[in-house]
């Protein structure tokens, strides 16, 4: 299994329009950047190679992953186009995603224990999301809606008609196939000229295509992350969820009852 992890974006709601600050896939905590943490869970989890797609301030990317990272781990491919939509660092990634392996997709401003991933790497499902149900509704998270068991809608905006919501904290396991169509999708977006879409467009458009049951979940409920999108997600993340992160111990979790708990980013 391969990691895509989209790295290239100016951070222009955390830092504003025109800043020039790190990345912040190079935010540290406890003296260790975000991009530090990713590669040893990920190193720790059996991964073969992180593709790292780069674009704002990508030297200073690129030399931490030489600091962090065994040689040859990392693979960067430059958006130059990083300062338009989203989906463009999706799309800059295609060819790596139609390369015939399973894909793991990363946000790269996630802070989160690794039991968060660990538990999406173990399920038994090829192609899965995970879901956090203990979140804040409202129109900024990514939502997950599941009916009858089944993955219904994902996205910003959704469908109402849903038995189970949660927040998606950015994390997609793909088969080879699905990450090949979610790159197909995502290249037929930009041929459209719709550039300013958000990536989770295309992994939707995928979703509502293939039959039922083709995505899975898995419930990371309780396991403490954060997104960090704005200055309050920072604060939050340095002040609440890193302290959370560091004192959680998974085997406690798995013998607690199934419920919301308080302990996520969000």
């Amino acid at each position: 299994m391969k990691v895509v992890m989209l790295a290239a974006g100016v951070g222009r709601r955390l830092y504003g329009d025109e800043n020039d600050n790190l990345p912040k896939a190079l935010l540290e905590f406890d003296g260790r950047t975000l991009l530090e943490r990713h590669v040893r869970i990920l190193l720790d989890n059996g991964v073969d190679e992180l593709v790292l797609v780069v674009g704002h301030r990508k030297e200073d990317l690129l030399a931490e992953a030489r600091k962090v990272a065994p040689e040859g781990f990392v693979r960067s491919i430059f958006n130059p186009r990083y300062k338009e939509g989203p989906i463009l660092s999706l799309w800059t990634a295609r060819q790596v995603m139609q390369e015939g392996d399973d894909v793991l997709f990363m946000d790269a401003d996630v802070l989160y224990h690794p039991e968060m991933l660990n538990r999406l790497l173990r399920s038994p499902h090829p192609t899965c999301f995970i879901m956090d149900r203990d979140f804040e509704p409202g129109a900024e998270p990514v939502k997950l809606c599941v009916r009858d068991g089944v993955l219904v809608d994902f996205g910003k905006k959704v469908i109402d008609d849903y038995e189970l919501i949660g927040e998606w904290p950015g994390f997609l396991r793909m088969s080879a196939d699905i990450a090949g169509k979610v790159a197909m999708a995502a290249d037929a977006y930009v041929r459209a000229g719709k550039v300013d879409v958000t990536y989770e467009e295309a992994m939707r458009a995928v979703l509502v295509s293939e039959p039922p049951g083709t995505f899975a979940y898995e419930d990371i409920t309780g396991i403490p992350w954060i997104e960090i999108d704005f200055p309050s997600d920072l604060l939050r993340a340095e002040k609440i969820v890193y302290p959370l992160v560091s004192e959680y111990v998974p085997e406690a979790a798995d013998r607690a009852p199934s419920r919301p708990t308080k302990a996520s980013g969000r």
